[in-house]
């Protein structure tokens, strides 16, 4: 683990659409802020239709001193399929990145980035699952295949995203707990009154989480309908 604790964030940011139906941008970025993320995994970061636009513009997140991790997409897009890893500063370092393909009735997918912060190399994995319980599960287990098959397999690896399962113990959530730890975080959606804990975290074994849970502010409530979920992580002892 980092010798330093590490803050990472998962938010569905809903193309930077907010709950008042006013597209910010900024506003997405100053949520990040509160969250003190170092490592932002998002889902719908890119528009939906024709050139899949990022939502976020690149000189906007340059200037806020992100950087999304190429993912070999569209050059309008810091994404794929919607989903995007953004990294702050100069602390974390990218060794590699990679798409990995998802079944669906729609297009979906989820996203792999292999990073290195002072010392310590984590496997991050972001995802945005189908809205239905039976892909769901055929995307889990298709994730799950993707993870098996990486080089150094036993790397620390967080996953995390919007599942799109209600239940605590649906298939998909089930599956994916069946390899890696769940890591609670709470209710996420609908921001103005959060209920579902449709996004979620899970870690393997060698990764030492410190502290987790959801994001709550008065921005975050009408920035996206979904709020921020946080992990961080570090060396017992250190907070």
């Amino acid at each position: 683990m980092p010798a330093r604790p590490l803050t990472l964030a998962s938010y569905n940011i809903r193309k930077a659409l907010g709950t008042d139906l006013q597209r910010d941008p900024a506003r997405i970025l100053d949520v990040l802020d509160e969250t003190g993320a170092d490592i932002a995994i998002l889902q719908e970061a890119d528009r939906r239709f024709g050139a899949r636009a990022a939502a976020l513009p690149p000189g906007l997140l340059h200037a806020r001193a992100w950087a999304p991790v190429p993912l070999a997409t569209g050059r309008h897009s810091i994404g794929w399929h919607g989903n995007a890893i953004l990294l702050r500063g100069a602390r974390v370092k990218l060794l590699r990145s990679e798409t990995l393909p998802l079944p669906a009735l729609e297009p979906r997918g989820a996203i792999l980035a292999d990073v290195e912060a002072e010392g310590a190399r984590l496997r991050l994995v972001g995802m945005h699952l189908d809205l239905s319980g039976l892909v769901r599960r055929r995307q889990a287990e298709a994730l799950l295949g993707h993870l098996a098959r990486q080089p150094e397999p036993g790397m620390p690896t967080i996953l995390m995203g919007d599942t799109n399962a209600w239940r605590p113990l649906s298939g998909a959530v089930r599956d994916l707990a069946a390899a890696f730890r769940p890591v609670p975080v709470g209710p996420s959606f609908h921001a103005r009154m959060p209920l579902g804990r449709l996004d979620r975290v899970f870690v393997s074994p060698a990764v030492e989480v410190l502290a987790a849970g959801v994001h709550r502010s008065p921005l975050a409530r009408t920035a996206s309908d979904h709020l921020p979920v946080w992990l961080r992580i570090g060396q017992p002892g250190r907070s």
